[in-house]
């Protein structure tokens, strides 16, 4: 195949890098590295990044290197072996839109989009000027010495000190691909297995490899060897490149891109709140980004204030409401089948500013199993104890074990959320018996309406004590926005799924 055929030109490949950096560049007024996602990003341009890895090359220094975009980070937070591995990479360059868009979040912008295929020729030319040599391995049978042609193509006869497939799943060719790399003389290695295959392979064979500078670098040599083409300048300069990639192989990527590009956005949206609403323990940094968030909100929200939180309860409400009908009805059933009674438990709640209301549930118990409440419980010791749950409590039907597993006994609180006596988000109702043992501070939780989920919800639920559920919700009271709530109702489903603290 031909260098004109897969359009490739050393000099084109360098001007759609720069023109590449240029549509990135977000501010002159960048830092060295920004943190995204617990990870620790080297912000810097291409060429600062093909010429900081060619001269460690030079130098002998042992790095590794991963590119971090959207689909990584979905990986890294279903697997903690991976996130280890990116943990303890030498350095991480931000990929694609949906990093720099997090970045933009948090307020500490990207200063240009380090992909290794617009790094790729950059890194070949500054590895020519210092007589670098770099080793492709990955890729089908014959992929990683066509991009190897297509660098030599480009002029650059004397980088390439190599190249091998990936197919190396036994331990004697991987052993066989390991020795070939390290006769090659290359100073650079770089790997194209996929995520997180690469990166994986990377940590465990790196000291085995006498190649100082390692490089994990995805569909590298696909694009390079012309069997994939790259989306147009406009659509990269959009930061679209992923909708041409799903058009090129839906079969393979649909749920990569429209399932994975959602996932990150709910992560991106919750790491960008944790920074606001940690910022106190970050320091300066974190307290101006703070203030961006807090400006924005005052700009977007301020003259909305209540009533919008009040239109988001009632769209919320009916939208479930609607959405779980089915689940109501086989709920019921179950309820009915398994004991007399009614299906809906009703109780009273004390509600905002300590307003007394009906609030409604599945039921979840024996009939009559709510006056057995106060003698299970007895004396109070402590103030830890207050809110009493038990994690074998003999009151629960076998259906009600498992709709409580599940939060499905709760779904009739939309109702409670329509009529307005409660919100989808904020502290949860209290039992009377309980706020009678309140102390002064504990009374803050009823500044708000009780909702359906709050902070304490989503990080552990009944595993946290009565003290720690209050610190919550008095967190929760001072630092209350939509932005918050929005946050909150994103993690909800992931703490109802695998219901931590659920009995």
């Amino acid at each position: 195949m031909s260098v004109s055929t897969i359009e490739i030109h050393d000099s084109a490949l360098l001007r759609n890098a720069a023109r590449s950096s240029l549509l990135w560049k977000e501010s002159e007024s960048y830092k060295s590295s920004v943190e995204l996602f617990d990870l620790t990003i080297a912000n810097s341009n291409l060429q600062e990044a093909a010429d900081d890895l060619v001269e460690a090359a030079r130098a002998g220094r042992r790095t590794r290197v991963s590119f971090v975009n959207s689909h990584v980070i979905n990986v890294a937070a279903t697997s903690p072996a991976y996130a280890r591995v990116l943990h303890g990479a030498d350095r991480l360059y931000a990929d694609g839109s949906g990093m720099a868009l997090a970045a933009r979040w948090i307020g500490s912008p990207l200063a240009d989009n380090v992909n290794g295929t617009d790094l790729f020729p950059l890194l070949c030319a500054a590895a020519a000027k210092a007589s670098v040599k770099i080793f492709l391995l990955g890729g089908k049978p014959g992929v990683a010495a066509a991009a190897a042609n297509t660098v030599k193509a480009m002029g650059y006869d004397d980088v390439i000190a190599g190249a091998h497939h990936g197919y190396i799943d036994s331990p004697a060719d991987k052993q066989a691909a390991i020795e070939e790399i390290n006769a090659s003389g290359a100073s650079i290695l770089l790997v194209g297995m996929g995520v997180p295959m690469q990166d994986i392979w990377i940590a465990r064979n790196f000291n085995a490899l006498q190649t100082p500078v390692v490089i994990g670098v995805g569909g590298l040599f696909d694009f390079f060897s012309g069997n994939v083409s790259r989306a147009p300048a406009s659509l990269r300069s959009i930061g679209c490149e992923w909708a041409w990639r799903l058009l090129q192989e839906p079969g393979r990527l649909w749920s990569r891109y429209l399932i994975g590009n959602a996932a990150f956005l709910s992560r991106a949206l919750i790491f960008a709140a944790g920074e606001r609403f940690d910022a106190p323990r970050h320091g300066a940094a974190a307290k101006a980004r703070a203030w961006h968030w807090v400006q924005l909100e005052r700009r977007l929200f301020a003259h909305a204030g209540p009533a919008l939180k009040r239109a988001v309860d009632i769209v919320g409400a009916l939208t479930a409401l609607t959405l779980f009908a089915p689940v109501f009805l086989a709920t019921a059933v179950a309820i009915k089948k398994e004991s007399s009674g009614p299906v809906f438990f009703r109780q009273t709640r004390i509600g905002r500013n300590g307003i007394p209301f009906t609030m409604v549930k599945f039921r979840s118990m024996r009939v009559g199993a709510d006056a057995l409440h106060a003698k299970m419980q007895g004396v109070t010791a402590s103030r830890h104890a207050i809110r009493y749950k038990n994690h074998n409590d003999p009151r629960i039907t076998q259906t009600g074990r498992f709709i409580r597993r599940y939060s499905i006994d709760e779904l009739p609180q939309f109702w409670n959320v329509l009529t307005g006596d409660m919100s989808l988000v904020g502290p949860r109702p209290a039992l009377p018996s309980e706020v009678k043992k309140y102390a002064a501070s504990d009374r803050d939780r009823l500044l708000v309406k009780p909702g359906i989920t709050c902070l304490w919800q989503v990080g552990g639920r009944a595993n946290i004590d009565f003290v720690g559920q209050v610190a919550l919700d008095r967190q929760y009271v001072r630092k209350r926005s939509l932005f918050l709530d929005i946050l909150l109702l994103l993690r909800t489903p992931y703490a109802v799924l695998f219901g931590e603290g659920a009995y």
